[in-house]
């Protein structure tokens, strides 16, 4: 308990300045009007959105926690703070049982927490943070050899499976492990017993989408959630594809290179020895067996599913990662701590300084320039444009039209297209009076000079298989739309703008007359 005290101590005061933004993205598209509908009516399926198939502990916890301390974003990011705290603390665990050191243990959690990915999830209200905590107490709890903490680790895993349909594949995978791959837990009948156990997070799963049938007559969301999720990535291109960037992922993306390069460095090494003459203790072979079950698992897993490559999606992943560096730094150097602090430092400039090529913003804080350009741009069509029908794109639809999601006090009519590149703002074109002003924005990260990009065929294959598209300029835009352009802002490489049309100052002059 002193531990989480301690941890969420510090994720909130490390968070503060981002705890009043208003939601982002995935929140507002999803996961806030889902927990929002239930907080009003009690429904597990949400109605104000579409709905995902998501299971409902998110929805659970957000509106347990909004009814005892009100609805707003502070309540709900500080509420997701004590669950990414709740990880860590896992973390503390696990690090514990498998290094033996406190040490260790403790440069672990300091480098997860840290880590720009795991950073920035931890006070958005996304279920991967949920999935997360129960992921890591799940191991955690199961690197008790003797069997006594399995009933344990298989809760934590059930409430990560109610949390993110995905997250069941750890224990199904721990399951297969322990019945055939696992060296024996002294007997062959606690090992299948172990088995069992970790199939268990199975049943709630079956239980909620067999409610969710019958409540909506789909089995995993709506069909164009299951075409973009699943059924358009299995083609084998794409799948080595997204197997590189999940490679990518777990051992480089935001300066996780940094401490993987070390560790690597460091086994060039030869063990040090302690005091008392012994080799210095490396995590065990078992244990090590596991995360590695764990790792290539997810990792195959997300290269098969999900229309989207979301590093969150890999959240439970990036504290195994860590573990393995910190404690091979212990093992081989002396002077250990300072490749820590190393990291460390890494880990801070990546939250500040974005990559150079493309990523999605809430890989780091970037995604608070995106929050904060959006949130002047509709501050301007609030003060100047808030009778107007607004040309724009989710999530900019929902933050014009609900209220609830902190952008706005009264709704705003919206005319939506998918996004801003040129066959969509075309199709705009060919309908001038259904709206009579736009707000753009960048829908990517795409500056206009990325260091490391692959050329024209990659970003061919991204569009292909990965959903890409350039927008086209504020300027082209007007352009096109013969619009005139009020107002745009630029942070870090990405941008928003607010467009007026001279044909609707003409329809006011002709009325007029």
């Amino acid at each position: 308990m002193l531990i989480f005290l301690a941890v969420f101590s510090a994720t909130v005061l490390l968070h503060w300045p981002l705890l009043h933004l208003p939601y982002y993205w995935d929140e507002a598209g999803y996961y806030i009007p889902a927990a929002y509908d239930f907080f009003r009516t009690g429904a597990l399926i949400p109605y104000s959105t579409l709905t995902n198939a998501h299971p409902p502990m998110p929805s659970f916890y957000l509106a347990w926690c909004w009814k005892l301390f009100g609805f707003s974003p502070l309540v709900t990011r500080v509420s997701v703070c004590a669950v990414a705290s709740l990880m860590l603390t896992g973390v503390w665990r696990l690090s514990l049982r498998a290094s033996g050191q406190k040490g260790v243990a403790a440069g672990t959690v300091f480098l997860t927490a840290l880590y720009p990915i795991v950073f920035v999830q931890s006070s958005l209200a996304h279920a991967d943070i949920f999935a997360a905590a129960g992921t890591i107490w799940g191991i955690a709890l199961l690197l008790d050899r003797t069997g006594k903490s399995d009933w344990l680790a298989a809760l934590c895993f059930s409430v990560a499976a109610l949390s993110k349909e995905t997250a069941v594949v750890t224990p199904l995978a721990l399951a297969v492990w322990a019945a055939f791959g696992e060296p024996r837990l002294q007997h062959q009948a606690r090992s299948w017993a172990r088995a069992a156990k970790l199939l268990l997070p199975i049943l709630p799963l079956v239980c909620w989408y067999a409610y969710h049938h019958h409540r909506t007559g789909f089995l995993f969301g709506n069909p164009e959630y299951l075409r973009y999720n699943a059924e358009t990535t299995h083609q084998p291109l794409r799948i080595v594809l997204a197997l590189a960037h999940r490679l990518l992922h777990v051992t480089a993306h935001m300066n996780l290179f940094v401490p993987v390069l070390l560790m690597a460095a460091c086994l060039l090494l030869a063990p040090l020895e302690d005091q008392d003459g012994a080799v210095r203790r490396r995590i065990a072979v078992p244990d090590l067996a596991l995360f590695l079950v764990v790792l290539t698992t997810n990792v195959l897993l997300f290269s098969l599913v999900g229309g989207a490559l979301l590093t969150r999606y890999l959240l439970p992943l990036y504290p195994l990662v860590l573990l393995l560096c910190v404690s091979t730094f212990r093992q081989r150097l002396q002077m250990w701590p300072s490749l820590v602090l190393l990291s460390a430092a890494g880990f801070v400039a990546g939250l500040f300084v974005n990559p150079p090529y493309r990523f999605a913003p809430e890989d780091n804080l970037a995604y608070r320039d995106v929050i904060l350009l959006h949130q002047h741009a509709i501050a301007q069509i609030v003060t100047h444009y808030s009778h107007d029908v607004i040309l724009t794109a989710w999530p900019a639809t929902d933050e014009l039209s609900k209220p609830e999601l902190g952008y706005v006090q009264q709704p705003v009519p919206v005319k939506a297209v998918d996004n801003f590149s040129y066959g969509q703002l075309q199709a705009a074109e060919q309908e001038p009076g259904d709206y009579s002003a736009a707000l753009l924005f960048s829908t990517k990260y795409d500056p206009p000079r990325l260091p490391l990009s692959l050329g024209p065929a990659n970003e061919r294959l991204d569009q292909r298989f990965f959903d890409f598209h350039i927008d086209l300029t504020p300027r082209a835009a007007a352009h096109l739309l013969d619009g005139q352009i009020v107002w745009q802002e630029q942070r870090k490489g990405q941008w928003a703008a607010v467009l007026t049309f001279r044909r609707a100052i003409d329809a006011e002059l002709d009325v007029s007359r």
